[in-house]
């Protein structure tokens, strides 16, 4: 095998034992009982990948723990639906990588059909009636800056008081967010 063949596969080797690691962590913060078993799973299958990686290069290689606690971090700061979304790209990259390294095995075509079976379920993981509501707030972020925009510049034109103005613009934009959530609250 030439060097460059060599890194690539070493390459594919530092992420799967890095995603092993990373599903697991990731299986104790989740609280859905399926999703953990999922993730479990897909972490033991990523370290059955590793195994093979290490038969063919023969190299034992430590996982990437500054991506581990990225995407560990990510997942604990804005949520695993969130997280999952943004490593999907990752499975649909690392599938694209394993074709390219033309390694024509069994073992090989199984991880590349495993991969892509990896971001089939976690796409069906993520959880979409939090991303509905997504669109609500961008909806909503939308038309407070466009009201408190509009009536603050009205406001400084009449009334030239800066602690006036500032307490007009604070009634203002509290009455625009409860309008907004009592109408998102009756539309659901």
């Amino acid at each position: 095998m030439d060097k460059i063949t060599k890194q690539k596969i070493l390459k594919a080797q530092k992420n799967e034992i890095t995603e092993h690691y990373l599903y697991l962590k990731l299986s104790r913060i989740t609280k859905n009982e399926e999703h953990r078993d999922l993730l479990e799973k897909i972490g033991q299958e990523e370290l059955a990948h590793y195994k093979v990686f290490k038969k063919i290069t023969g190299t034992d290689i430590k996982p990437n723990i500054f991506k581990i606690w990225f995407y560990y971090n990510i997942c604990r700061s804005f949520g695993l639906t969130f997280g999952l979304k943004f490593m999907e790209k990752g499975e649909a990259d690392t599938q694209a990588f394993y074709k390219d390294l033309d390694l024509h095995s069994d073992e090989v075509d199984q991880i590349i059909k495993e991969e892509h079976d990896h971001e089939l379920k976690l796409i069906r993981m993520i959880d979409e009636d939090f991303l509905k509501y997504m669109s609500s707030v961008v909806l909503g972020l939308n038309d407070a800056l466009v009201e408190l925009t509009g009536a603050l510049a009205g406001f400084t034109l009449a009334l030239k008081n800066t602690k006036l103005i500032m307490l007009v613009g604070l009634i203002t934009g509290i009455s625009g967010a409860l309008s907004m959530a009592s109408s998102e609250y009756l539309c659901t």
